[in-house]
């Protein structure tokens, strides 16, 4: 199917006191599209997130980003350097499990206002602290399909604390794919089988992807553990998992 021509802006998501920035990606030609929420690594929403938030409107959904660092780092966009990465985990310690959930669903209320989005397929897909993200914003009753990639800690916590967010699976209403690397020492391979064993436990819909050689960030061709073949593989997986939603 040929990608469609999209259009790009960045707009504001308003609710009581907080403005949340976030990047929406859009087909040109008008229609009825599913809506996907995008959500960042630590890294914020930067040149790759809006690349992947590009590449999703291609394939004719309405895609958009918040920035999950709005209340301590409004604007927080950032590379991949060691310096970079200490920066993002500070911000990301930092965050909520109610506020990211706020704002994922402000993001899905803000899409639903749009004349071109339909209001009951919505999906949504994260990278890294955003994998987490995205298994805990699973459990909201709009999300249909979620695309969690190597999503550290889901095991072991939650944003902000309290019980992991795996505990959390019984909540889900719809489909997870979940995609590792197996050479990922931020996730070891009992912690992915921990996920896989929740999901089985309460029937949720779901498939589980171990990639031989692939590391943390596999899916991100700016960074140095970007692995062509397992990245390539796993959006085929993430586009048979949206396609549900047409």
């Amino acid at each position: 199917m040929a990608e469609q021509a999209i259009i790009t802006t960045t707009v504001n998501l308003l609710q009581d006191n907080i403005q949340v920035s976030a990047y929406l990606a859009e087909p040109k030609e008008p229609g009825s599209y599913p809506g996907i929420v995008v959500l960042q690594e630590i890294f914020g929403v930067n040149v790759h997130i809006r690349d992947v938030t590009e590449r999703i409107a291609k394939l004719g959904y309405v895609a958009i980003a918040p920035a999950l660092f709005q209340r301590t780092a409004p604007g927080f966009e950032t590379g991949y350097t060691p310096e970079d990465i200490e920066t993002g985990r500070g911000y990301a310690m930092q965050t909520q499990a109610s506020e990211l959930l706020s704002d994922i669903q402000l993001a899905i209320d803000y899409l639903k206002n749009l004349p071109q989005v339909k209001k009951d397929s919505f999906g949504c897909i994260g990278f890294c602290f955003g994998g987490h993200v995205a298994y805990l914003a699973a459990t909201l009753p709009d999300i249909k399909a979620t695309a969690s990639f190597y999503g550290a800690g889901i095991t072991t916590r939650t944003p902000g604390g309290g019980t992991p967010t795996v505990t959390r699976t019984r909540e889900i209403p719809g489909t997870v794919y979940a995609f590792f690397g197996t050479e990922d020492a931020s996730i070891p391979p009992e912690q992915v089988d921990e996920i896989e064993a929740e999901l089985e436990k309460y029937k949720i819909p779901h498939r589980v992807f171990r990639y031989d050689g692939a590391d943390h960030g596999f899916f991100c061709d700016l960074r140095a553990s970007y692995n062509p073949k397992a990245a390539a593989d796993a959006w085929e997986q993430a586009k048979q998992l949206f396609s549900q939603l047409n």
